[in-house]
């Protein structure tokens, strides 16, 4: 990577790919290959009524309730058509639970196995649920930090949100892990060699969750147009564009693009992508002066898309996201309690 040397707040990730999985493919797909073994902590599910009268569900680790309320909070993001189920949010409640902290997953509408009931579902600018549910647990007692993690799509929503809000945000610090920044150049680089077959498996999910929640008859969107989708574009035009109220999905990646909030973070915020990853194309990177100061985004060669395994054994691996992303979260909460608690003339 000799034309990408530590500028700003662009770092080389530490990151090196297992000597046994360096394929960005692999990388991507070999997390899920371990899904039945990925950790399992117990989790507590409460629904989340929103405040357009739509509902939603938080899956807790189960242990929280006997955790002091000034401990810190992590609010995970999933995934497109993800959930607490996803390995990447396993092995992070793991982490979580492990340093003792509370811990949450945020499911989008209609995402896991529960279903929302308004005529519409989630989409990658989709902040204000995000934003409520922050601010109910501050509001409802949560005294410590509350930091947050997100996940491709599951990461756009959360630098969304921490742009629009600033440095009004309950958040004390978040990581977001290989954000689709442009969603338009992110749908074009789908378009390409074995891309393609992640699109086409995508699609079926998505074309699989909108047929469970509505038919040709309540669709408000062109059914025929949006079951014969071929690519992510095709399927944004008809579906998440006018469910959600964009005109098209030119109106929808303009404005829900994260990379146009970058500039407005006021909250200490690492972002992981790596250059291998085959939902994106590297020309989406951002530059040095399109991040704020508090803005760190870490670049590796390697890594695939979530994927980020380090090292270990086929059968036992080690994934450097978790550690990564836990050890940035607490040296942030660290420092601030230090700023905040220094004695005079410190």
């Amino acid at each position: 990577m000799t034309d990408l040397a530590a500028h700003g707040k662009i770092i080389r990730s530490d990151f090196r790919a297992a000597a046994w999985l360096r394929n960005r493919h692999l990388q991507t797909l070999y997390p899920s290959f371990l899904w039945p073994r990925a950790p399992r902590p117990e989790l507590t599910r409460r629904t989340l009524d929103l405040p357009d009268g739509d509902v939603t569900v938080v899956d807790w680790l189960a242990d929280s309730a006997e955790i002091s309320d000034a401990t810190p909070l992590l609010v995970i993001l999933h995934g497109l058509e993800g959930s607490a189920e996803s390995t990447y949010a396993r092995h992070m409640l793991q982490a979580a639970a492990d340093h003792g902290w509370h811990a949450a997953v945020l499911h989008f509408r209609d995402c896991g196995d529960y279903r929302n009931v308004l005529p519409r579902r989630y989409h990658a600018g989709e902040t204000n649920d995000l934003r409520y549910f922050i601010t109910k647990l501050r509001t409802e007692g949560q005294a410590g930090p509350i930091v947050a993690a997100g996940y491709s799509l599951g990461g756009n929503v959360l630098l969304k949100y921490l742009g629009e809000d600033g440095p009004t945000t309950p958040l004390h610090a978040a990581a977001a892990v290989s954000v689709p920044l442009d969603l338009g150049i992110c749908s074009e680089a789908l378009t390409f060699g074995f891309s393609r077959i992640y699109q086409t498996l995508l699609l079926k999910r998505m074309k699989n969750a909108v047929a469970r929640k509505f038919d040709l008859h309540t669709a408000a969107f062109d059914w025929d147009r949006a079951m014969g989708a071929k690519t992510f574009a095709e399927f944004d035009d008809a579906v998440t564009a006018p469910l959600h109220g964009f005109s098209g999905k030119d109106e929808y990646y303009a404005k829900c693009s994260s990379i146009h909030f970058l500039q407005d973070i006021d909250r200490p915020t690492l972002i992981i992508n790596s250059l291998d990853d085959p939902f994106m194309l590297p020309k989406m990177l951002p530059a040095a002066d399109q991040l704020s100061a508090q803005v760190t985004l870490e670049i590796s060669e390697q890594g695939g898309h979530v994927g980020f395994v380090a090292g270990g054994t086929p059968w036992n691996p080690q994934f450097y996201l978790p550690t990564r992303i836990i050890d940035f979260l607490q040296a942030e909460i660290f420092k601030a309690a230090t700023e905040t608690h220094a004695l005079p003339g410190m």
